[in-house]
């Protein structure tokens, strides 16, 4: 696969999965965190908000790949 075309398909995943997980950690934290303290949200918010570099780590190493030779 050509580098250019696999930076492409990156982009384009990195940019949905930030607006996926986004939007999935938002309603997680509406449904079940509406009772909780600020200590808890801070906590929440503060994993989720570090926990998407995973996979996006995964996606940008794809990216930079090397082709075969």
């Amino acid at each position: 696969m050509p580098v250019r075309l696999r930076k492409l398909i990156g982009t384009v995943l990195l940019i949905a999965l930030v607006i996926v997980y986004a939007w999935l950690a938002t309603m997680v934290a509406v449904a079940q965190l509406a009772e909780s303290g600020p200590v808890v949200h801070f906590t929440y918010f503060l994993l989720t908000g570090l926990l998407w570099i995973l996979p996006a780590m995964g996606i940008i190493k794809w990216m930079v790949k090397q082709p075969k030779a």
